[in-house]
């Protein structure tokens, strides 16, 4: 997922819907680099991270999919989060589904709270971003009923949908089930059932970056153990998706019971609080650190109706020539309630800082 190459042309299969933030002191366009910041030495607001609910599967290798097969395959029960991540490598059309498979001898339900698709395109950071801004946007609850000893696709519509070769399918779905399911994610010739095909469908091996596998806690909640005050603090940041100040989640690759690590936290969803000094403005900025990066962002502020963000809202994606790019998530009033919710957008290269500063205007 790391450093792709971006392709021209873009064939999605669905659509992005953007909110914006009502509140007048909410400026969603990107100033620019505020005066006086030197990126390259802020100092870290102190956190306290803690992990969350439920399970992550996380299906994104092989990332290139070189033939029909089973990319990855748990049996899960309770609140699940799929994250999957697949590139048609082959030179035919194929189509990329995730089916349900009740091997218990009574009907399932699973509810789907969550969840947003991008793709099949030839630009991936496109897929990423559009991926990321539905699943932050889309508020719907749909309910699957998988009858016994039988399968329901997760998304019907990926059963209809042909992925040529060298594009990108990327999918996030948060969803329940009370009893244990399995959940295969697979490549198949597009004329081919789904529950015909997993009869006789095989794993296919892991690529070297082995990113696939289910993960304990896949929320993080970050509080900063002070409260942030502009006009004494300055500029200060919280860095994600590093490994260093904010490690990657460790799990088991479910396919063979290896121990495997999700290199950038992606399908992990961050949600972060930020407490502030009364009377003091301040303002919001993402800084990716580590390449091109293209995703979305969620602002809650003063308990008003959330709304997602661009990271970057002006362009598809920045990051790629200087680490002093930033995208402005707003100008806030301090001693409100301000939320963020972000996870690692697919596609786009990690790590992020969350950088806050006195306005400068």
């Amino acid at each position: 997922m790391f450093n792709w190459f971006r392709q021209a042309g873009i064939a999605v299969a669905v659509t992005i819907a953007v909110s914006v933030v009502s509140d007048p002191q909410v400026v969603l366009a990107n100033p620019g680099l505020p005066v006086n910041m030197d990126v390259h030495n802020i100092t870290e607001l102190p956190v306290t991270m803690s992990e969350q609910g439920g399970k992550l599967m996380l299906s994104d290798s092989p990332e290139m999919v070189p033939a029909d097969g089973i990319m990855y395959q748990d049996t899960v029960m309770g609140d699940v989060r799929l994250f999957f991540h697949h590139v048609n490598a082959t030179k035919e059309l194929k189509k990329v589904v995730v089916l349900l498979v009740n091997e218990s001898r009574t009907a399932i339900d699973v509810v789907v709270n969550q969840y947003g698709l991008g793709g099949p395109s030839l630009d991936y950071l496109a897929v990423g971003k559009l991926a990321q801004l539905n699943y932050l946007n889309q508020q719907e609850v749909e309910l699957i009923e998988v009858p016994a000893k039988g399968t329901a696709l997760l998304e019907p519509v990926l059963n209809e949908t042909v992925v040529a070769p060298d594009a990108l399918v990327n999918g996030i779905y948060d969803f329940q089930t009370k009893q244990p399911l399995k959940v295969v994610v697979m490549m198949l010739p597009v004329d081919t059932d789904p529950a015909e095909f997993i009869k006789n469908a095989k794993v296919l091996p892991a690529d070297s970056q082995r990113l696939r596998g289910t993960f304990p806690g896949r929320d993080r909640l970050i509080v900063p153990s002070q409260v942030y005050n502009s006009s004494r603090d300055g500029v200060m940041g919280i860095t994600l998706a590093d490994h260093k100040l904010d490690t990657f989640v460790a799990g088991i690759d479910a396919t063979d019971g290896s121990p495997t690590l999700n290199y950038g936290n992606y399908g992990v969803l961050y949600r972060v609080f930020l407490p502030t000094a009364f009377e003091q403005k301040y303002a919001v900025y993402l800084n990716p650190r580590g390449g091109e990066y293209a995703g979305g962002l969620k602002v809650k502020y003063r308990r008003q109706e959330e709304a997602a963000v661009g990271t970057p809202a002006d362009k598809l994606f920045f990051g790629s020539k200087t680490v002093t790019d930033m995208a402005h998530l707003g100008d806030f009033a301090g001693g409100q309630s301000l939320w963020l919710t972000f996870s690692p957008p697919g596609a786009s290269n990690l790590p992020v800082k969350l950088i806050l500063a006195p306005v400068t205007k």
